[in-house]
């Protein structure tokens, strides 16, 4: 089985100086834990719903609800995201690119062919490939 059989291949992304508060929404919405980030077709860095939380202010603060939201849209997406992303080329064996998650611990992998991104392949959809590998049921299809 090979990457490309089953990434999501519209990935949701936002920009760099996309706020963390809109790209909370974005996520929240499209129930999602991983948002690529880009800068026209280039992949420059990648954000989780835990890059985020880290970068809350904690509920014990003495700030008003005004002032966290006040903060929350001057933060970034550019602000918290990682900027060393490790992905996986969509001919690459499914195996490979799990084994790349248990290596560096990391729940998603974008998929990059030829530079531009193709879409990303997520702990979710190598289950469902599992899942798949292991019954002659038909496929649940991938998301996008």
């Amino acid at each position: 089985m090979r990457v490309k059989e089953w990434m999501s291949a519209s990935p949701a992304t936002a920009e760099p100086k996309t706020s963390v508060s809109e790209a909370r929404e974005v996520m929240r919405r499209k129930v999602i834990r991983h948002l690529l980030v880009t800068e026209g077709e280039r992949l420059v860095g990648i954000v989780t719903d835990r890059d985020i939380r880290l970068n809350l202010p904690s509920p014990a603060t003495s700030l008003s609800v005004w002032e966290i939201n006040y903060l929350l849209t001057k933060l970034t997406v550019g602000d918290v995201m990682t900027k060393a992303v490790i992905t996986v080329d969509p001919e690459r064996p499914t195996e490979e690119a799990a084994r790349l998650m248990l290596e560096h611990r990391i729940g998603a992998l974008p998929v990059v062919s030829d530079g531009q991104l193709a879409g990303i392949l997520t702990e979710t959809d190598l289950l469902r490939a599992f899942v798949y590998s292991q019954s002659a049921t038909v496929p649940v299809t991938a998301r996008g």
